[in-house]
């Protein structure tokens, strides 16, 4: 028999209407925002399937701009989500796609920052305000942000997975999930650790000093 959480069962805390449409947009958004280092100058999003046929009655737009504006799922100023965007000078656009999508909640967050550095996140709603991260800058991926998550950019070569895992091992941070994705041998890969334990800034600066070929790391 599966086991189901209290959080499955009532659903989670959210300003409505809907836990797929509304609560996991916003944290679809808000964990784009994260890997975007929090620095949101521009967002552009675009709705597949559900998301884009019934979104705009269901207010999915306003929670993907809210999300990237840093707002969580029961935050009452999601429905001026617009207002307040123009109010920070963050310029948002939002496309309604009938290209169909391998989940009928896909939405992809472009996200540019201040200084003009682009961050492509593709993600799923998949019901009950739960979300899958399923594409990050063209490569696939794919985590939940229901444990606290490492991200890792870092050069396809050997030994940095095995350092990366020493150093967490090191700081008494247990790995609960880890998956590699590469472009190809010896090219851009990632790394998602999904841990037991928050891992503080001080430890991410201590993998990203110890560890050899990291270029990015950002928890989320």
């Amino acid at each position: 028999m599966e086991d189901f959480s209290v959080f499955d069962i009532i659903g989670p805390r959210m300003t409505g209407p809907s836990s797929s449409h509304t609560a996991g947009a916003v944290r679809l958004s808000h964990i784009a925002r994260q890997i975007a280092e929090n620095d949101v100058a521009e967002a552009a999003f675009t709705l597949y399937g559900s998301f884009a046929e019934t979104g705009r009655g269901h207010g999915t737009d306003k929670a993907l701009i809210a999300g990237a504006l840093g707002m969580e799922p029961d935050d009452a100023d999601i429905k001026d989500a617009y207002r307040i965007a123009r109010e920070r000078g963050v310029l948002v656009s939002v496309e309604y796609s009938d290209e169909p999508p391998k989940h009928p909640n896909t939405a992809r967050i472009r996200i540019t920052s201040s200084q003009g550095q682009v961050t492509d996140v593709i993600g799923e709603s998949v019901g009950g305000g739960n979300i899958l991260i399923t594409e990050i800058n063209g490569l696939d991926v794919e985590f939940s942000g229901e444990y606290p998550t490492l991200v890792i950019q870092h050069t396809d070569k050997p030994g940095v997975i095995a350092e990366v895992s020493h150093v967490l091992a090191q700081l008494s941070v247990n790995i609960a999930f880890m998956r590699v994705f590469r472009h190809g041998k010896g090219e851009d890969a990632y790394m998602t650790i999904e841990t037991d334990q928050p891992v503080t800034q001080d430890m991410q600066r201590m993998i990203t000093r110890l560890c050899s070929g990291i270029n990015k790391l950002f928890a989320v």
